[in-house]
């Protein structure tokens, strides 16, 4: 992969105003499986495509565990059995989302924006850039130090993984997005070369050394970072207004 400069400047929030004041919808979703999630986010750029929808949306939630598998690709970086990860109900399903092998599960905070890349008037290197100063924010609100590293996207302590970042952008809209690590099982993590590198591992807020971490209360700073660092108003939306008003039938 090539190697990516460290920034050495303070992320400055957003103040890219536009003539109307830009709301993302924020659903939380609770926990759920992977290929509900991936679907529903399908169909939101699909409506965001054909102009049906007029906000763009984050999809926070965690994810039953599995493994995922980037646009360059990552099962040579499985390292054990698929019968082992049978025994384990851990599936491994292939996305377009950039990047190699990773891993979701209960007590990670997966954040999906699904948004229109013109609206931001920010080119790809610094939409996910900001994305990483969310979570840098966001560790920092539990004592955590991160920083970006030249190894590879999201956020670092030292040689130890702590926030992922991976999207896709589609026909000019962006989805897919962060994970951070809270206070999940790190197991499954030693089954994988994390993001397709050898010798790097994985880490998390409560690993870290946050103390009495709370995914509710992460949650919240995460979505006032966005806010903040995107330079948007943020607005909860229920799945079920989510689907009357956008989807057109109900997702299961």
């Amino acid at each position: 992969m090539k190697q990516r400069r460290p920034e050495n400047h303070a992320w400055r929030d957003s103040e890219r105003g536009m003539k109307r004041e830009r709301i993302w919808h924020i659903a939380e979703l609770g926990t759920q499986p992977y290929r509900p999630v991936l679907d529903l986010q399908h169909r939101l750029v699909e409506e965001l495509q054909k102009g049906e929808l007029e906000t763009d949306t984050v999809l926070l939630l965690e994810h039953e565990p599995v493994f995922t598998l980037g646009h360059n690709g990552g099962r040579e970086n499985l390292t054990v059995s698929e019968k082992v990860l049978k025994q384990k109900g851990i599936e491994v399903v292939e996305t377009e989302r950039g990047g190699n092998i990773t891993y979701h599960g209960p007590g990670q905070i997966i954040a999906y924006p699904i948004i229109r890349m013109n609206r931001l008037a920010l080119g790809i290197p610094e939409y996910v850039e900001g994305l990483e100063e969310v979570m840098l924010r966001t560790s920092s609100d539990w004592g955590v130090r991160a920083e970006r590293n030249s190894l590879n996207h999201g956020i670092w302590v030292g040689r130890r993984k702590l926030g992922s970042v991976g999207i896709a952008i589609r026909r000019g809209i962006s989805f897919h997005g962060i994970a951070l690590n809270v206070n999940l099982s790190l197991e499954p993590f030693c089954w994988i070369n994390p993001c397709g590198l050898s010798g790097v591992a994985m880490t998390s807020l409560e690993e870290e050394g946050a103390q009495n971490v709370d995914v509710a209360l992460v949650r919240e700073g995460i979505v006032r970072h966005l806010a903040a660092v995107f330079g948007i108003r943020t607005a909860p939306i229920t799945l079920q207004v989510l689907e009357r008003s956008f989807l057109h039938e109900e997702w299961a």
